[in-house]
């Protein structure tokens, strides 16, 4: 179980360097993130290396920040390695509200962090399929 921090920004010019300079400056590593935007305001998601003190310092400089939880599930590179891993998903009824890709620092393999609704569901579901969670 991973703890990504979202961060609802409005959509301007040099919003993401001044949220990058931040955790730059507590030393905070931002080990995969996503950006969605709309016409005035953004969500940036992150899975970052303290979100309990990325959460704090974002909040002090007047950021609305939150943490969730979301999972991580390590993939071998490999063609359709992604497909297999949604199949499980749909073989368990689980609803994968968003994704994205980061990779594991050790291993160098992919991983696909996800949030949905019922996490201990879907790490049950996906680890009986022999997926890596983290």
């Amino acid at each position: 179980m991973l703890k990504q921090v979202s961060v609802f920004v409005e959509n301007s010019r040099g919003i993401m360097q001044q949220i990058t300079d931040l955790l730059e400056k507590e030393k905070i590593n931002i080990w995969g993130s996503v950006t969605n935007d709309g016409a005035e305001f953004g969500i940036v998601r992150m899975v970052v290396s303290d979100p309990d003190r990325a959460l704090e310092k974002l909040k002090e400089q007047g950021y609305l920040t939150r943490i969730i939880d979301v999972m991580g599930v390590e993939l071998e590179d490999e063609v359709g390695n992604l497909n297999r891993l949604l199949l499980a998903f749909a073989a368990g009824n689980i609803n994968v509200n968003y994704s994205y890709l980061s990779f594991n620092r050790d291993s160098g393999k992919p991983v696909l962090i996800f949030q949905t609704e019922d996490i201990w569901e879907a790490e049950d579901c996906i680890a009986a399929k022999g997926f890596t969670v983290l």
